[in-house]
């Protein structure tokens, strides 16, 4: 059966879905594995995640991938990924980043293990250990795959954990800044009620209700938080408003010698939900970097948050690669038995 090693590889699961005449009756999924559970495995496929029970798989294996990127390419995208989301402390251990923010999301307080850490794999993990816990810190490493599988099997080999998958998808900017005839992401509004179109504006920083939406996704924001928020050369802050109210906010950067611009906290208010406003704020995102000279967009979503998910792959968005958060295990105090 299919582990945690397979995360990122494209894969293929012969289930049984019925019988006839006696017989098992199969079907094939084919697509990028994105999580193994007890009960089940979830790939992303062309027509969206599929969930297999384990009681119905057949047979699941790896298959040659269809247009895997190379290692260049995700070394590139990852540290544009850094560069946008800048954690105020920095240190490098050979290639390796190793980042930390006051605990504020697991991005900025992690490692980062693109390139060589100029020693052994294991001597490299016992360092960044080492350092997080001189700060105080739990240590976390976020391992792109599968170009990092072997980083992520060493810690398998020390009992690490490992947080929800994370789709790192990407889009060609003239793709999304086209609407199509009917504007992605919109649902028809409930009968009877009318939908105004939103203002969009785009800051240079962040207003107090802006922050506001943003704690409510992320928690508290400390100083570090306003650190990773701003501290990007280019980076525009959209707030869209109905009748002077906001109802939606998101953050674009652009970074990777410019070519990248970087969606994050797009966010819709619950009352102002299905109406397109993350789409058109999306939009304008994208025209701001085009215009900055930004021909690539990119965004990491939890593969799970399928609203979100869906809205992307309405814009045209497609994975390019996925990466987990590893987490230690607990102290032998705390571990069951």
């Amino acid at each position: 059966m299919l582990g945690e090693q397979d995360l990122g590889h494209r894969i293929v699961v012969r289930r049984v879905v019925g019988t006839r005449a006696g017989r098992p009756v199969y079907s094939d999924a084919l697509g990028e594995l994105v999580e193994v559970s007890d009960s089940h495995l979830t790939l992303t496929t062309r027509t969206g995640q599929v969930r297999v029970p384990i009681t119905e798989v057949h047979r699941a294996k790896r298959v040659p991938p269809a247009r895997r990127p190379a290692a260049d390419a995700v070394i590139e995208l990852e540290l544009a990924a850094d560069e946008a989301w800048p954690a105020p402390v920095r240190v490098r251990l050979g290639d390796w980043l190793l980042r930390a923010a006051d605990g504020w999301t697991g991005r900025a307080n992690s490692a980062l293990p693109v390139g060589d850490p100029d020693r052994p794999l294991p001597a490299a993990l016992d360092e960044v250990e080492r350092w997080y816990a001189a700060r105080g810190q739990q240590p976390l490493v976020t391992t792109p795959l599968p170009l990092a599988a072997p980083v992520g099997a060493e810690l398998d080999l020390r009992g690490w954990g490992s947080r929800p998958t994370v789709l790192v998808q990407t889009l060609a900017l003239p793709l999304l800044t086209t609407p199509s005839e009917t504007e992605s992401g919109a649902t028809p509004p409930e009968p009877g009620r009318s939908v105004s179109a939103a203002l969009i504006e785009l800051a240079d920083e962040p207003s107090e209700q802006w922050l506001a939406v943003a704690a409510s996704r992320k928690g508290d924001l400390p100083e570090a938080a306003r650190h990773v928020l701003t501290a990007v050369d280019q980076v525009r802050f959209a707030h869209a408003y109905v009748d002077g109210a906001l109802v939606a906010v998101g953050r674009g950067t652009v970074t990777g010698q410019g070519r990248w611009l970087g969606l994050s906290l797009i966010e819709v208010l619950p009352a102002a939900r299905g109406q397109g406003h993350a789409t058109a704020l999306t939009r304008t995102l994208g025209r701001w970097a085009q215009a900055a000279g930004a021909t690539q967009a990119f965004l990491q979503v939890e593969q799970h948050n399928t609203p979100a998910v869906t809205l992307y792959r309405k814009l045209g968005f497609t994975t390019h690669h996925t990466y987990r958060t590893r987490t230690p295990p607990p102290p032998p105090s705390h571990r069951p038995g």
